[in-house]
């Protein structure tokens, strides 16, 4: 029932998104935590710190899933310089760390990017 109430309000929120002219689009790149991607502990938006310090764990995986769990960050898309919060956590989880090819429908005013499909970078 918790996966089709899901699905129901992604279907909404999609549809409202469509109905106001916003349509989806195809975005590249690492799917991370606000921690690394937004500086607040990192001086290039990147994990390269933690991991050298190896107190956050030894890959990016772990260390965006130390950073969420107990940092108190959330999960972004780090596009070059842009970093997008990312609405839907019940898709993304398990893709911290890795190159993405992310469907989604952008607020640009949130800078938040409504999620509608996902897959590695390298997959087909």
């Amino acid at each position: 029932m918790n996966r089709a109430a899901i699905w129901c309000a992604g279907s909404i929120l999609a549809l409202a998104c469509g109905a106001s002219g916003q349509s989806p689009r195809v975005f590249r790149g690492e799917v991370s935590d606000s921690q690394c991607a937004l500086n607040i502990h990192s001086l290039t938006r990147s994990h390269q710190e933690m991991l050298k310090s190896k107190s956050m764990g030894g890959t990016s995986n772990t260390c965006s899933v130390y950073c969420i769990e107990h940092m108190g960050g959330y999960l972004v898309l780090s596009v070059g310089k842009d970093v997008f919060r990312l609405d839907r956590a019940d898709l993304v989880h398990g893709f911290e760390g890795q190159k993405v090819k992310l469907t989604g429908v952008l607020d640009a005013k949130l800078k938040e990017i409504h999620v509608l499909k996902l897959a590695l970078e390298n997959s087909k």
